[in-house]
Formats: structure tokens, sequence, C-alpha cells
């Protein structure tokens, strides 16, 4: 898989472009390396709360019965001494 690169432009605050380059020298990366990881670690946390959305939607639409929940309190009871 051929990964291609696109140059775009963003407008940032003096102080924010000052925060990322302290960030990126830090990390021993240039500034576009800082973006691109930071922009994929914010893409995978709004995934990460899309899919939790889902299942607390699906949760809600079909919740746990009673015996369904009993099975698992028994896996879960702490042993007897």
């Amino acid at each position: 898989m051929i990964h291609t690169m696109q140059t775009i432009q963003i407008v940032i605050d003096d102080k924010l472009l000052k925060a990322a380059d302290q960030a990126a020298k830090q990390a021993k990366m240039n500034r576009s390396a800082l973006v691109r990881e930071a922009l994929r670690h914010y893409l995978k946390q709004l995934h990460s709360r899309e899919q939790e959305r889902r299942d607390r939607q699906g949760y809600e639409r079909h919740p746990n019965t009673e015996p369904e929940l009993a099975v698992w309190e028994e896996v879960a009871a702490w042993p007897e001494d």
C-alpha cells in the first residue's frame, strides 16, 4: 500500500503554535509529524466514543435481565475463605 502525503494549510494562534513546536522538539519530531500523530489520536478517540455510544444505546434498548445478571454475579463473587 502506497501512502501519499498532501500539503495542507491550517490557521492556529501563536500560543498553540509555540506549544506545538515545543512538544515536537521534545518528542524529536517535526511539526507535521506531531500534527499527524495528534490527529490520529483524536480520530481514534472519536471512534471509541462512537462505539461506546452505540453500545450504551444497545443496552438501553435491550437491558440485561435478572437471570443474565445472576450468572455473572456468581462468576464475579469473591471466593469464601
